[in-house]
């Protein structure tokens, strides 16, 4: 049995195989992440009641038209925020793996 070194190709693929993120589970864990906090938060505020629920919450309705502090208000949060937040989750993914790409390119090891 010999302990052979990879060669040079070989290390730069599974270098750049280690190196590179997966964008989707990214995005769909930015989502789900930020999404059960403001679900949560939400749906708190909806149970504990009283005369002016989330007065602060509610400004979200100026970003995510129909939203209202409600159980009805927290399902719809869920989709808006769900959707803006896997497509940054999916950024993040997008350029960690172009700037990797450049620095492994450049012969930069991390």
């Amino acid at each position: 049995m010999s302990n052979s070194a990879l060669n040079t190709q070989e290390a730069h693929t599974v270098r750049r195989a280690v190196l590179t993120l997966t964008a989707q589970p990214w995005g769909i864990a930015f989502g789900l992440l930020f999404v059960l906090v403001l679900f949560m938060a939400t749906m708190i505020l909806v149970m504990k009641g009283g005369e002016n629920v989330g007065e602060h919450p509610g400004l979200s309705a100026i970003y995510f038209s129909g939203y209202r502090v409600t159980t009805a208000g927290a399902f719809l949060d869920f989709i808006y925020s769900f959707v803006i937040c896997y497509i940054f989750g999916r950024q993040v993914g997008v350029i960690y793996n172009s700037v990797t790409g450049l620095l492994d390119a450049r012969g930069c090891r991390p």
